[in-house]
C-alpha cells in the first residue's frame, strides 16, 4: 500500500470522501511557500491563492481534479459535510491550467470554533472527454458548494478510482474573516 493511500485511509478520507484510495501523489505547492503533504497542518493564510498542481500523467489522457472540505459540517445529516473549493475536469494530461474550470478556486476558511478541517485534493482520470452539466461558478461564488459529494459526482461522470490524491489541515486563522467578506457571506 502507498504512503498516500495509507494516509488517505488513516485519516478516514476513506471512507467519509471517497470508498477506495489513490495510490499517487499530486504535489501542491502555494504561492505562499507552503507545500501540502499528505495531513501536514497548514493555515489559511498559507493557501489562500490557487497551488501549483503536478502529478503522473498520461498525456494523451484527460483528467478531473476534486479539491474538498468533507469537514463543513458536522452535524446529524453527513449529505451536508462536503463543501468544495476547486473543480476541474477535461484537463489534458497534468496541464491542469488548459482544463475546464467548473468551480473556481476558493482557499480554506473554516468557521472559527470548529477545530481542524481536512482538505483533500483527489485526481481521477476520466475514461475520455466529458460533458460537464454542472453551473459554472467563479471564485466569489459559493453558490452549489455546499452538500457536494465527490463520490456521487465520481459515480455521474463514470470517473472510476481515484488515482492520484494529497491533503492538508487548516482551522481558523486570521485570513477567514477576510475571505468570507470577499465571498460576502
Amino acid at each position: 500500500m502507498s504512503l498516500v493511500s495509507q494516509a488517505f485511509e488513516s485519516s478516514k478520507i476513506v471512507p467519509d470522501v471517497i470508498p477506495t484510495p489513490p495510490s499517487g501523489n499530486i504535489e501542491l505547492k502555494y504561492p505562499s511557500g507552503a507545500v501540502a503533504s499528505q495531513g501536514n497542518e497548514l493555515t489559511p493564510t498559507q493557501v489562500k491563492d490557487q497551488p501549483s498542481v503536478s502529478y503522473e500523467a498520461d498525456p494523451s489522457a484527460f483528467y478531473t481534479l476534486v479539491f474538498t472540505d468533507p469537514d463543513n459540517y458536522d452535524g446529524p445529516e453527513p449529505v451536508y459535510r462536503e463543501w468544495h473549493h476547486w473543480l476541474v475536469g477535461n484537463i489534458p494530461g497534468s496541464d491542469v491550467s488548459k482544463g475546464e474550470v467548473l468551480s473556481g478556486y476558493i482557499g480554506s476558511g473554516p468557521p472559527e470554533g470548529t477545530g481542524i478541517h481536512r482538505y483533500v485534493y483527489i485526481l481521477y482520470k476520466q475514461p475520455g472527454k466529458l460533458d460537464f452539466d454542472e453551473k459554472r461558478l467563479n471564485n466569489k461564488s459559493i453558490d452549489g458548494r455546499a452538500a457536494f459529494s465527490t463520490k456521487k459526482f465520481a459515480e455521474k461522470h463514470n470517473l472510476g478510482a481515484p488515482v492520484a490524491g494529497n491533503f492538508y489541515r487548516a482551522q481558523f486563522d486570521d485570513f477567514v474573516p477576510l475571505l468570507y467578506k470577499s465571498l460576502g457571506v
